[in-house]
């Protein structure tokens, strides 16, 4: 090697390993002052053999800690929990040391070492930091940020301030947990920290906005009572404002008339115009006047929109008295009232029938100048339709054209149906064309009255020309046609014609199962069973309309009241096998004719079907399983007295409830306890002779299929039914 070259350095010495750390815990007695947190032992020493340690649950390997991992910004490696660009938007703007806390309580999802460790990397954790992880969103379950918040109080040289304790208030509320919520002031008081104004309204308002304004008083009343707080007006208004939305006015006239006074504060102009807005709701009028003149003389004069809003708030209830008495006041005010005033009068007055006072308050629009909006034209035109004045009507839709606005379907569907209630087809029939040459696509509303027109006059080339015009259209025949007939059988005894109308329809192939069954309810309304039964065979024999649950439930009280009980319990079964549900109309009459058969076993099996399958069961049949239940007993003074229940009540006595008795005594006593109830009743005037003796029928013929039965199940039994011998008799 050349003397000029340098000799290349040692290599570095290799690293020693460093020796293993020999960990001894001495605890001695504190210094420091004590804490429930620092426990005060006495000196002895302790080595890792007398150390007993329980070993984890779950062994996992530790992994490195470093903020930087929590920090959007940083360029290091994603961390082992879902990184800052995986979370929502919401905890981006979070601190880095806000993340990974809530990172750490959503990932492990309940309390524990696991999340105890994650913390204990973290050196301190300040009231802010508390604070920012309470009011993140989502919120955390209560099982999370309960025992977070208690294991914050519980750092060195930690208290909560009103900030963390508020935030705390707020997530229980937003959990659904109000009645933890309303605990944090007691929580609050036994750190250290007499709630404040501000709690009470942090509790007010949160209550306020999940609607439930009675907690929020009874809150209220609690804090004022038990730490003196004193609410200023603003808050008062608040609680005011809550209890009114949800309809609570005497409640809160209450709080006005009470703690309001009690504190000696002064009303606002907010505050009237609140109690008011509250009693106009409730149409509580010479209140709303005593108001008003308290607010005329402590504060101001109402404006406008306090009054618009009165105003409409009894409109919309129908108050139109009560409207014309703010409308006086209004007046008496000076008030200059604007168009939504004019308004909301004019719609009122034209819906409750007093057009002439509407047709007062419109023309004062119109000397004012005012824009009229197309609302108020649609109103009068209802108005005078309702009172058949439908000329009148015709000349306010010319007045609203001529100020180029557009009639929409609404209105032209109120003035066919008016014209067509006043006979001119004619005038109906141009409105109509009106509408397709507008563009506007036809309704119900705007055909079956025309159809209903033609069926009456009995123009059925006219109607039939309709029909064709709607099929033409694109519209579906079927439900003009079913809206039809809904209408046309309303006005009463149209039954033959409808049938007529519908056999023509059928023909050209509109027809449906509505069709059909809105023609079986009519026919059986009519005591016309034998045609609806009629409609109904054809239905079964087609292989289009076959008949659904509608149809089957409609059609079963006409083979009871038919006497074809039979026939009745076979639709009833067809309903089973196709998963159909009966109405409660339908489980009446058949149970009602079994009942008149004699089949109360049957009766009472349909009575315990019904109970079970629909939720709206007629109380006879609730009060028969009752009835069943005392016959248990085997006392029939308990029976009397169920009866005498119903009775009180004003619940009839039915054929099933006479029933349940046989069946019940027949099946757990015997036919002589039967029997004393009926004496009973009879006693009481409650059963006449006539029926006395009918029911007696019945429980013989009853008692003895029971014992026949008993009978066949005893030979079946012991295998001799081979036995059984049948007899005729040749007489």
């Amino acid at each position: 090697m050349p003397l000029s070259e340098t000799p290349p350095p040692p290599p570095p010495p290799p690293p020693q390993a460093s020796a293993p750390r020999k960990h001894y815990f001495y605890w001695g007695q504190r210094a420091l002052r004590r804490s429930p947190h620092r426990p005060f032992v006495h000196s002895h020493l302790l080595s890792l053999s007398r150390l007993k340690l329980k070993a984890p649950l779950k062994p996992s390997k530790p992994q490195p800690f470093s903020l930087s991992d929590w920090d959007p910004h940083s360029t290091s490696p994603p961390p082992p929990f879902p990184p800052p660009s995986s979370l929502p938007l919401s905890d981006r703007r979070l601190s880095p040391l806000a993340r990974f806390i809530l990172s750490s309580l959503r990932r492990h999802k309940r309390w524990g070492p696991d999340i105890l460790s994650d913390l204990s990397k973290l050196r301190h954790v300040p009231p802010p930091l508390v604070c920012e992880v309470l009011r993140s969103r989502p919120p955390l379950p209560p099982s999370l940020s309960t025992p977070f918040f208690l294991w914050a109080g519980k750092q060195k040289h930690f208290r909560h301030d009103y900030a963390s304790f508020n935030a705390f208030a707020h997530l229980l509320s937003l959990t659904r947990q109000p009645g933890l919520a309303n605990q944090v002031p007691h929580l609050m008081h036994m750190h250290g920290k007499p709630p404040t104004e501000k709690q009470l309204d942090v509790l007010v308002k949160l209550h306020s906005q999940t609607g439930h304004p009675l907690r929020a008083l009874e809150m209220f009343r609690r804090m004022r009572a038990e730490y003196g707080i004193k609410p200023r007006v603003f808050l008062y208004n608040r609680l005011f404002e809550a209890l009114i939305r949800k309809g609570h006015v005497d409640q809160a006239l209450s709080v006005y008339n009470n703690e309001f006074r009690e504190d000696g504060l002064k009303e606002e102009a907010i505050t009237f115009t609140i109690l008011v807005k509250g009693l106009s709701r409730a149409g509580r009028v010479e209140e709303v006047v005593e108001l008003l003149e308290r607010m005329r003389s402590q504060v101001c004069k109402p404006d406008v929109f306090a009054y618009t809003a009165m105003v409409k708030l009894m409109a919309d209830r129908g108050n139109m008295d009560g409207c014309l008495r703010i409308w006086d006041e209004m007046k008496k005010d000076g008030i200059e009232i604007d168009a939504m005033g004019y308004a909301t009068m004019v719609s009122g007055l034209c819906k409750v029938g007093k057009v002439e006072k509407g047709l007062e308050l419109f023309n004062e629009m119109k000397s004012k100048n005012m824009l009229i909006d197309r609302s108020v034209y649609r109103a009068l035109i209802e108005g005078f339709v309702g009172q058949a004045r439908v000329g009148e009507a015709c000349g306010v839709l010319q007045e609203m054209m001529d100020k180029d606005y557009r009639p929409d379907l609404g209105i032209y569907n109120t003035l066919i149906l008016g014209l067509c209630n006043v006979g001119r087809v004619d005038k109906a029939y141009k409105l109509f064309e009106i509408v397709i040459q507008e563009g506007l696509r036809p309704g119900l509303k705007t055909v079956s009255p025309l159809l209903v027109l033609y069926a009456d006059k009995g123009h059925m080339d006219l109607f039939l020309k309709l029909v064709d015009q709607v099929s033409n259209l694109g519209l579906v025949v079927i439900d003009y046609l079913t809206d039809f007939f809904k209408m046309f059988l309303d006005k009463g005894e149209q039954e033959m014609n409808a049938l007529k109308i519908f056999d023509e329809m059928k023909e050209k192939g509109y027809c449906s199962v509505g069709i059909y069954n809105i023609l079986i309810e009519n026919l059986y309304k009519l005591k016309e069973r034998k045609r609806a039964i009629s409609l109904f065979e054809e239905m079964k024999r087609s292989e289009k309309y076959l008949p659904d649950s509608d149809t089957c439930s409609l059609i079963i009280p006409c083979f009871v009241e038919e006497g074809e009980v039979r026939e009745a319990c076979s639709c009833y079964n067809s309903m089973m096998e196709r998963s159909y549900t009966p109405t409660v109309n339908a489980y009446c009459s058949l149970v009602k004719g079994l009942c008149k058969i004699g089949e109360i076993d049957l009766a009472i099996a349909l009575v315990r079907d019904c109970l079970g399958t629909l939720t709206n069961g007629p109380m006879e049949f609730k009060y028969a399983l009752t009835i069943i239940n005392e016959c248990k007993t085997k006392k029939p003074d308990k029976v009397v007295d169920v009866l005498d229940e119903m009775i009180e009540l004003g619940y009839p006595l039915e054929d099933i409830t006479f029933c349940a008795i046989m069946h019940g005594f027949c099946k757990y006593a015997s036919s002589a306890e039967a029997r004393k109830v009926f004496a009973a009743l009879r006693e009481q005037g409650v059963l006449t002779e006539a029926n006395y003796i009918a029911y007696e029928e019945i429980l013989n013929e009853h008692l003895k299929k029971v014992t026949a039965g008993l009978v066949i199940s005893g030979l079946k039994f012991f295998g001799l039914e081979s036995e059984l011998k049948w007899a005729t008799n040749p007489d």
